[in-house]
């Protein structure tokens, strides 16, 4: 990277402390050096700074920019406004992210936001279609991080079942069981306690298994008939989804989320199975002591003269989605695409149009498709 380039990292929250700069760490010179962070309040930008310093291995730490006391030397405009940071990764507050993202690109900044793309549809198509028309012509990059596309056991998945090890796809299961109470880290970032947006957990991590999905099925989800409840008050509006799913002509499937187990303990694996005429793959992601993804293949050998054989295959690949998403852009913006189509911002809106299709359904089919063009 050239000198006078310079990234900045926007939100101090879990996920920008805890993901994105042991990230930025792991890809050491891969990444541009981060210049500066930005918070809405001045104590938890200072924190992210003195995080980073550690996490990077600084011998100064990144500039602070904040929102608290109106200086206006110190806030958002003023960051934005540094020639020497090229590219901004945004790790703000769902409703929060489309318009820094409309913000970062008006200043000249590539820019990286995480999942969801938006709130909803109608809001992503509309930021989209600003993108496209103001700010793709000119060069600028923009793509949404969403690192469960990103994963390479996921892709590996994706690949294995596009091979044709396990035969023709003829139908899947999503299964995502999780136990969140008030004590939880997750729950207790504000915006996540009282959601202004839909969903709550289902559309901040739905959106996840959804990008799974998309990356290892070998055709587009397309109808989906589906029902939402909210079995645990404190997470509201909705905490769970059982949806029916069907991709064209080609096969159909069940999605299960749930941020409402009773227990820690699970009383069953997250994961996925997709299974065709020849076999089946079945992916999950394990968390002890490493997170890892790990896909099992079992499928059908024929052997001449005798029955056909089973096979397993088990493989265990490291998680690396939000490394690799992050990569991946620096990668584009500095000239060097590398052709895996991470961060596409319409596939991204697809995943939300899934959440947003089982949260309204009440069993009536909706045309997946339709949705996304519509909103």
């Amino acid at each position: 990277m050239a000198a006078s380039t310079g990234i900045a990292l926007l939100g101090a929250g879990i996920f920008a402390k805890e993901a994105h700069l042991p990230a930025l760490a792991v890809l050491g010179d891969v990444a541009p050096p981060l210049r500066a962070v930005y918070s809405r309040s001045e104590k938890s930008a200072h924190d992210l700074a003195a995080a980073a310093a550690v996490a990077l291995k600084l011998s100064e730490s990144p500039s602070v920019y904040h929102d608290t006391g109106g200086d206006a030397s110190s806030n958002l405009d003023a960051l934005l406004a540094r020639p020497d940071i090229t590219a901004v990764i945004v790790v703000l507050p769902i409703t929060l992210q489309p318009s820094i993202v409309l913000k970062a690109l008006a200043a000249g900044k590539h820019v990286i936001s995480e999942k969801p793309v938006a709130p909803d549809v109608k809001q992503g198509l509309d930021l989209i279609y600003t993108y496209n028309q103001q700010y793709k012509p000119k060069g600028l990059v923009w793509r949404v991080a969403e690192n469960f596309e990103a994963e390479p056991g996921y892709r590996k998945a994706g690949e294995i079942v596009r091979s044709g090890k396990i035969g023709e796809v003829k139908f899947f299961k999503a299964v995502v069981v999780n136990h969140i109470d008030k004590d939880s880290k997750w729950y207790k970032s504000p915006w996540r306690t009282i959601p202004d947006y839909q969903g709550g957990f289902l559309l901040d991590g739905g959106v996840h298994t959804i990008a799974a999905l998309r990356v290892m099925l070998p055709h587009p989800l397309t109808h989906l008939s589906g029902f939402a409840s909210l079995a645990k008050d404190y997470l509201a509006p909705h905490d769970t989804i059982h949806a029916i799913v069907k991709a064209a002509d080609h096969f159909h499937g069940t999605a299960e989320f749930t941020w409402a187990s009773p227990t820690k303990a699970r009383p069953q694996a997250d994961g996925f199975v997709i299974t065709g005429t020849d076999g089946w793959v079945a992916v999950n992601m394990e968390w002890a002591p490493t997170p890892r993804v790990i896909v099992k293949v079992r499928s059908l050998v024929k052997v001449e003269g005798k029955s056909d054989e089973e096979h397993e295959e088990v493989l265990e690949l490291p998680s690396s989605g939000v490394a690799a998403e992050l990569g991946s852009f620096f990668g584009t913006i500095g000239g060097k695409d590398d052709g895996l189509g991470l961060g596409d911002p319409l596939k991204a809106l697809g995943d939300v149009a899934f959440i947003q299709a089982a949260l309204n359904s009440d069993g009536q089919l909706v045309d997946l498709n339709k949705l996304l063009q519509e909103g």
